[in-house]
């Protein structure tokens, strides 16, 4: 009767042992499965999932535009006042709907090349109001005259022609003419072959942004989708020395195994630059777990705070010898015009740069940029790109309207916020076929483990109470 017992006790502990033992074998042989899985489904190729949310996106896109309607426009011209300015918006387009085209495997380099067609659609339903609300916004055409010639007598014949087309520093412009382009009466008084039609993003619909060649992760997983070249180049030629370099990812996603330490590189071509995101949170997004990577401040800083951006430092006068922070002169990405780049409401910018303009109030939460990316496929399953489009503008003795200016202005025009989060049933789906089944695996070797370790503990101690009545 005594073996009875002792020989079943000792059975229970060894089968424990051996659940135990299972269960502990499952996590390395577990996590070498997940990572083979993972490696061949985030390859860009025909087949894998991530080649077919690639070439067409399941996340709904949205650009939301704020305008910044210009209150005193009379004053700035005649006394050089500050600027007041009231945001308003939002207007909303869903972009980003059209899939990917003239997708073409290089097997040779192992990369895939592409175009992103560019389109905007009006949603009324998450807009303020119609596209033709008007606003008083910056002149484009003439706010950049001063900036592109300055010589004295280009600018004196240039002032008879702004003159005679009726044109000022500022102007009521719709907000569908302000984004996507309208004929400007100064430049098409210009007896020169000049481009007639201007606006912020103009031309874009229609329009394609490319040709991207992307690695596509078949013999090195870890360069999976990072840009090899844009537009047949391996640098942009903006910038002097490694600023010009295209790098990273287009940030739609990453290498997979995403680590809080990894910095992630991605280039857009909105600023004419590659930047980068640091490690900020993990959150939950629709029960799936992901890192958000913020955009920080030093990414944008001047070169006196960070030295590695003395390259984006192009114009002293725009930079004040390169000491203000906050802003991107990109004037050569956009054939010479006088475009700034910054942060919505000069958000971590220089405070002098604010001096000139009222009515701005930066947020940290409503006005920075973040990516939500899920850490085992290196996805971006939600993402707000916020950014300012602002102008230079500076006084100019010969130009009428620029005369009585006393000082340069940093006048901005607008800020957008690009945003796209995972849809419910995309995430569902997502959590069905990759989180979910590598849940599922890590739940089950929790359980052998810790029910094998206890049957066996409990088994052992058993054994170990009936052998010592026994002997007393």
């Amino acid at each position: 009767m005594g073996c009875d017992r002792n020989c079943g006790l000792i059975t229970g502990a060894v089968i424990g042992a051996v659940l135990a033992v299972f269960g502990g074998i499952l996590m390395p042989v577990g996590d070498l499965l997940i990572q083979k899985t993972i490696k061949k489904e985030v390859v860009l190729e025909e087949g894998t999932t991530a080649f077919k949310n690639w070439v067409t996106t399941g996340t709904e896109v949205y650009r939301q535009f704020w305008i910044f309607d210009v209150q005193n426009p009379e004053e700035v011209i005649v006394n050089s006042t500050n600027v007041k300015v009231k945001q308003v918006g939002p207007y909303t387009y869903r972009v980003r709907y059209l899939s990917k085209e003239n997708v073409t495997q290089d097997p040779l380099r192992n990369t895939v090349s592409f175009v992103q067609p560019n389109g905007a659609i009006f949603v009324p339903s998450l807009s303020v109001g119609s596209e033709n609300d008007t606003f008083t916004v910056l002149n484009l055409a003439v706010a950049a005259a001063a900036h592109l010639y300055p010589n004295p007598f280009v600018q004196s014949v240039l002032n008879s022609f702004i003159k005679k087309s009726k044109s000022s520093l500022f102007q009521r412009r719709s907000v569908r003419e302000l984004l996507w382009g309208y004929r400007d009466p100064f430049l098409s008084v210009l007896p020169y072959p000049l481009p007639r039609t201007v606006g912020v993003f103009y031309p874009y619909n229609d329009t394609a942004d490319g040709v991207y060649k992307v690695f596509n992760g078949k013999d090195d997983i870890s360069k999976v989708a990072i840009i090899d070249t844009y537009k047949d180049k391996r640098t942009l030629g903006y910038w002097p020395s490694y600023c010009d370099m295209i790098n990273g990812t287009d940030a739609a996603t990453f290498p997979p195994f995403v680590e809080k330490t990894r910095v992630l590189q991605f280039f857009s071509s909105d600023i004419c630059r590659s930047i980068y995101a640091v490690f900020g949170a993990e959150l939950d997004l629709k029960g799936i777990s992901v890192f958000r990577f913020i955009l920080p401040p030093k990414a944008f800083a001047s070169p006196i705070q960070n030295p590695e951006n003395h390259c984006f430092c192009t114009d002293p006068e725009v930079s004040n010898n390169c000491t203000f922070y906050g802003l991107l002169d990109i004037s050569k990405c956009k054939e010479g015009k006088p475009v700034i780049i910054s942060l919505p409401h000069f958000l971590h910018a220089t405070p002098e740069i604010r001096e000139t303009i009222e009515g701005l109030h930066p947020d940290e939460e409503e006005h920075s940029t973040y990516l939500d990316v899920e850490p085992i496929t290196g996805f971006t399953l939600q993402f707000a790109k916020r950014l300012q489009v602002n102008m230079l503008v500076k006084p100019s003795k010969k130009i009428d309207v620029l005369k009585r200016l006393t000082r340069n202005y940093i006048v901005p025009i607008l800020w957008l916020n690009e945003t796209g989060t995972i849809g419910d049933e995309k995430a569902e789906m997502f959590k069905s076929q990759v989180t979910g089944k590598i849940k599922l695996l890590g739940i089950v070797e929790m359980t052998l483990l810790g029910v094998g370790v206890v049957l066996f503990v409990a088994f052992m101690i058993s054994y170990c109470a009936c052998r010592s009545m026994r002997t007393k």
